[in-house]
């Protein structure tokens, strides 16, 4: 409960504070110390009547401390009288994602850009956005530290975002918000599969964006996208907590309603304007959405989808997907002869997917031993509990014949029908 009043209150309390005193880097500093003596205390008093007044107050009163220290000399009581505002005055939705397009700032390079938002905006942990780049935490870490300067030395203000720099802008805030939604949709660490807050947080931001730029057919397929995936939640863990996968889902617990409106949000989208990658992998989550069941899914028309997502926007993970398709068409080796392409890729070395991949497809193959081999390094690689379980009972239900009576049997596909970026 407190953790979810900090992660929901605090981007708004950055954002008034951002708004009305332009020091990002302060600011957000302010905030962070905040939410520390938040978790501490409430811990023992319990929330307080109005979270995120309190934390806007103890904020604010850590900027006071912080601009005496530096000897603003003249300037400081000026700065001091603004920096008590009542605790009432939080920011507007808007501001939230003025706060977006502040940290997307084109002074910083697109991955401290994607770093900065995921922990101002997200709220995720260095960890968790380290996690989310396949990178080591001290590298992310650094990366945060130097973007919070260099927007402090090119004084960036908050203020809209000029016509001029809104296209590139836009590309890397939709690409955060789809980070953000993918790190709720599918933690990357700790006991629980879904972290709803982050989720229903990053669906928020972009039906909000989605209002503002109604016009730009990627954000609508970015909702799109997200309201199709998100539909399947329900089904995707057991009573117990225990990872689900697609094919065996109970496809009577996903929610028709937001696959009906997300179907049609795509349907608007794909209709004005070019094609773009959020889209198409909102198209390849309808197909799966649309489908009775596992089997009589269209995976010949996704692994077309997949083909022309490869052309627009390559990447490791696209190919990875490409393969779970390419295998449920072709049959488990034509996937295997995809993940080989993957194997000298430094982003995907440090992930536990291409393994849990490829020990489904050698599963299907009927190569007992390979698989279970690759099962139990995927789990050994995930810091997702009910992932490690989920590939550790793999492996365990392998049965390892010798050469002369290995078992070509067929076990079911993988087939997340996600794109994780």
């Amino acid at each position: 409960m407190i953790e979810y009043a900090l992660r929901e209150h605090a981007p708004r309390v950055l954002a008034t504070l951002a708004r009305r005193y332009g020091r990002f880097d302060a600011c957000e500093d302010a905030v962070q110390e905040a939410l520390l003596a938040a978790a501490l205390q409430w811990r023992d008093s319990g929330l307080p009547d109005d979270p995120r007044g309190w934390l806007l107050t103890v904020a604010s009163r850590r900027l006071v401390d912080e601009f005496r220290s530096e000897g603003a000399r003249w300037r400081r009581e000026e700065h001091v009288q603004l920096l008590d505002p009542p605790a009432t005055e939080i920011a507007a939705d808007d501001d939230t994602l003025t706060l977006v397009f502040l940290c997307c700032h084109p002074a910083l390079s697109a991955p401290s850009q994607l770093a900065l938002t995921l922990r101002a905006v997200g709220g995720l942990t260095t960890a968790e956005i380290a996690g989310a780049f396949l990178v080591p935490e001290s590298t992310m870490g650094q990366r945060i530290s130097r973007a919070k300067q260099t927007l402090r030395n090119v004084s960036a203000r908050f203020d809209r975002v000029p016509e001029f720099e809104r296209p590139d802008r836009l590309r890397v805030v939709l690409q955060v918000l789809y980070l953000i939604f993918n790190e709720g949709y599918t933690a990357s660490s700790g006991a629980a599969l879904v972290r709803t807050d982050l989720s229903s947080e990053a669906i928020r931001l972009t039906r909000m964006l989605a209002r503002l730029l109604a016009q730009e057919p990627e954000v609508c397929g970015l909702l799109a996208l997200m309201l199709l995936t998100d539909a399947r939640r329900l089904a995707r863990t057991d009573v117990d907590g225990s990872l689900v996968p697609l094919a065996e889902q109970d496809r009577s617990l996903w929610d028709r309603a937001q696959i009906d409106f997300g179907t049609s949000l795509l349907r608007d989208a794909l209709g004005h304007g070019p094609v773009g990658p959020y889209q198409l992998q909102a198209a390849i989550a309808a197909l799966h959405d649309e489908a009775a069941s596992d089997a009589t899914t269209d995976w010949a028309q996704i692994l077309t989808l997949y083909g022309v997502l490869g052309q627009l926007a390559p990447g490791p993970v696209v190919t990875l997907n490409t393969a779970v398709a390419a295998a449920r068409v072709h049959g488990p080796r034509a996937g295997l002869a995809l993940l080989r392409k993957l194997e000298s890729d430094e982003r995907m070395a440090r992930s536990h997917r291409l393994h849990a991949v490829r020990a489904h497809l050698l599963e299907q193959a009927g190569e007992p031993a390979a698989a279970r081999e690759a099962y139990l390094r995927a789990a050994r690689m995930t810091a997702s509990i009910p992932e490690q379980r989920y590939l550790a009972s793999r492996a365990a239900r392998l049965v390892v014949l010798s050469p002369s009576r290995e078992d070509f049997s067929s076990h079911g596909g993988f087939g997340t029908g996600r794109v994780r970026p």
